[in-house]
């Protein structure tokens, strides 16, 4: 009689059942820590089925003025993402060379720059429209400023990176035959780096058209603000019509984002 074909060595599964035990143990401090019962879920189910039934459908929208300034808003939120994004993504280009310690005139340097993205990174785009709110009030100022200093740090952290994979081989060729910075990067950077730089520069572009919508609730303006303020207001029905709004919206960017970069990959 043949015995049994071990698809898993006893290391591993060892190794997945410390790892299983691991996760319930640090499942359960946390829900004890929060004081959160997976039950309490279950016994307020109504509750949430009737707030949701009764305030929240069907969705609407308001006619008139009222619509224009949705419409509006919605157009707010995604100039706002582009130029954030479009500015940011500039302005990371250029930095992001002092940032590869292959492509940098001051390798030294590279650490520092790469360093100081990695901060700005760690910092939600909710939390800089705190801030930025604090001094600079309710506006569509906010909301860009949050999200360029966001989209800058993310997209100097990745063009290095992208220049770090591909572009030491171009760049010790072109020094050997005595290129200057400026035709390091024209000649060597940009035709290896160019489609992962855009492939960023999209993906970024969704993030933002997310975040927009965040950060316009705290101050940004844009569609985010419109709806917070119906939430305000009570205005649920209204509130639901925006939120499906926002939905098809992104949806359409990431759409046309994934379209944009399967063609760049070809």
């Amino acid at each position: 009689m043949q015995g049994k074909i071990e698809l898993m060595g006893k290391r591993e599964k060892r190794m997945y059942l410390i790892f299983g035990a691991v996760i319930a143990a640090v499942w359960a401090v946390s829900t004890y820590v929060t004081q959160f019962s997976i039950l309490q879920l279950f016994t307020e189910a109504d509750t949430f089925w009737q707030f949701l039934t009764e305030d929240f459908l069907p969705p609407k929208l308001p006619g008139g003025s009222e619509l224009v300034n949705i419409v509006q808003s919605v157009i707010t939120t995604v100039a706002m993402a582009v130029a954030a994004t479009t500015a940011a993504g500039i302005l990371a280009f250029f930095v992001s060379l002092f940032g590869s310690e292959y492509v940098s005139p001051f390798p030294a340097f590279a650490k520092v720059v790469r360093g100081f993205a990695t901060f700005l990174r760690n910092i939600p785009a909710l939390v800089w429209a705190f801030i930025l709110f604090s001094s600079l009030g309710i506006g569509t100022g906010v909301g860009f400023a949050a999200l360029l200093i966001t989209s800058f740090a993310f997209m100097v952290r990745a063009f290095v990176e992208t220049m770090d994979e591909v572009s030491r081989d171009c760049v010790e060729s072109l020094l050997t035959v005595g290129a200057t910075f400026p035709q390091r990067v024209i000649n060597g950077i940009l035709p290896a780096c160019i489609n992962g730089f855009i492939s960023w520069f999209l993906y970024c572009f969704e993030v933002n058209i997310r975040a927009s919508t965040i950060v316009g609730m705290v101050g940004g303006g844009g569609i985010g603000l419109v709806l917070f303020s119906y939430l305000k207001s009570f205005k649920y029905n209204t509130a639901f019509g925006i939120i499906l709004i926002i939905a098809f919206m992104v949806i359409v960017v990431d759409l046309f984002t994934n379209r944009l970069r399967r063609e760049i990959t070809k």
